[in-house]
Formats: structure tokens, sequence, C-alpha cells
């Protein structure tokens, strides 16, 4: 291994595998059969994204992969439906305590921008999603990200048309104690969320939609030279979407809610060793 050093897959591998040790236990209950480690599971389903393969496709990758095994001290390979109903286990929860441990890799700023953007749900079949009335074929993705070195730092997932304005407040509440400055367009433009913010110690530099002279002298009042980083979210959902796929593969709306959340900390970890 020290001949060939350390490829970014096997670093990536490594992370994930000690991040996974810290937020979850060896076992899901003590009547497990303990051939495998939620670790374990965690990384494969981490790699199965990072490489966008289905289940099959990241199982007999692995097979090929000696010092990835060696990382997870695997003897033997899982079935594929082990890993699936690993996922199906593992709650939401458990995932963002993953998420927000990778954080520790980064020099957080303070500074922070908050953008949507859609994941498509097409990937499901014209029967099933009749079959389950998804009226809508996009999931509604926010992300709360820090303009310095771009990792993102909250998520927020719907399946509904919900506006900017209600979903905001959400992120900022969750992710208070990261923020120092947030940074938005007119669409986030709202004085509720202003006020939540400045009782929260955040200080906003939101646009206001100028229908009056005085929301235009406010508006010329802004830090533009701050304010246009904010573009900074736009390119790291651009980065998620290109390297691990603009659609979402699970078929049930929680799976899909975990799956966007796997692809931040899977894109989290890869800019942090990027970084280093």
């Amino acid at each position: 291994m020290n001949e060939l050093g350390k490829s970014r897959l096997l670093e990536f591998a490594s992370a994930v595998h000690k991040l996974a040790r810290q937020a979850v236990p060896a076992y899901s209950s003590k009547f497990s059969k303990k051939a495998y480690t939620q670790p374990q599971h965690i990384v494969i389903i981490c790699l199965k994204v990072r490489e966008g393969k289905t289940y099959e496709g990241i199982i007999d990758l692995l097979i090929e992969m000696p010092r990835i095994r060696e990382v997870l001290d695997l003897d033997e390979v899982p079935h594929p439906s082990t890993i699936c109903k690993a996922f199906q286990r593992l709650k939401s929860v458990v995932w963002r305590v993953l998420h927000l441990l990778t954080l520790q890799f980064f020099d957080l700023s303070g500074i922070t921008d908050i953008d949507s953007s859609g994941h498509e749900r097409a990937y499901a079949s014209q029967y099933y999603t009749r079959r389950e009335k998804l009226k809508i074929k996009q999931l509604k993705c926010t992300l709360l990200v820090d303009v310095e070195e771009n990792p993102v730092l909250g998520v927020h997932i719907t399946t509904t048309r919900k506006h900017d304005t209600k979903i905001g407040p959400k992120i900022v509440e969750r992710s208070a104690d990261l923020i120092d400055v947030l940074l938005r367009d007119k669409g986030f433009d709202d004085q509720k969320y202003r006020e939540l913010c400045r009782e929260l110690g955040i200080r906003p530099i939101i646009k206001h939609r100028e229908f009056t002279g005085l929301q235009k002298a406010w508006n010329a009042r802004q830090d533009e030279e701050l304010y246009n980083q904010r573009n900074q979210n736009e390119s790291v959902n651009s980065s998620i979407k290109r390297k691990y796929g603009s659609y979402v593969r699970s078929k049930i709306w929680y799976k899909q809610f975990r799956e966007v959340i796997v692809k931040c900390i899977v894109y989290n970890l890869d800019r942090a060793i990027q970084l280093s």
C-alpha cells in the first residue's frame, strides 16, 4: 500500500470509515448477525453514490478493490441486497450527523450563501410515477454553503413547491452557529426572514425587491463585493450534479432525501481531500 501511495478513492474510503465509526455503533442491535458493521455499510453506500453505481455495480467494483476492502476490514464482500437493506435501515438522522462531522475538515469563514436547485425523480418508471401519483418530478434541494472553501453546511429537501422564504428560516435556525453573514438574492426577500437572522446574531445581505425609491437606496448600500460571492452556491450545486448525478435512484421519498444528503457528504469529503 505504501509503495503505490494513497489514491483519492482510498483516502475517501478511509475518511468515511473513520467518521462512520464516530457516528454509529458497530452493530445496529445486539441480535445482529455481526457479519458486517454499520460503518462498513456506510462506506459502501457512499462509494456507490460517488461512483454513480447501482448496488450490484458497486459490489462488483468492490471485488476488484483489495486495498479498499483492507481499509474496511472486509474478509468477504456483502450481497447487494445487504447494502440495500442497510440503506433502508439507516435513518436520515444518522446521515445528517455524518454530514455535520465532515465539516471538521474545513476552516469555516462564517460567510454563507443559500440557494435552491432541483434533482430529477424521473429515474423511476412511468408506471411507478403514475401509480404513486408523483405529479412533481423534481426534489427541491436548498443548500447552505460556506463561500470560502465551499463545503455544504446544511441541506433541506422537499417534494413540494414551497417558496424559498419558507425554507430559508428552517435552514438558518438549524445551522445558526455556523453562520455570521448570510448572502442571498431577491428570491429570499422577506422582512421576517431578516429579523430572524438578526435575532440569531446573523448579518443578512439580501437584496430587496425594488418597488420604491427607499428599497433601491437600501440595495445601493449593500456590500457589493461580498454580495457577489453568492454565485459560489451555484457552483457547488453544479459540481454535485455533474459529479454524482442530477437525479436520485431511489423510488421512496424518504430514501430520495437520504440520497441527496449522502451526495452532500460525498461532495464535502471529496472537496476536503482536494484542498488538503
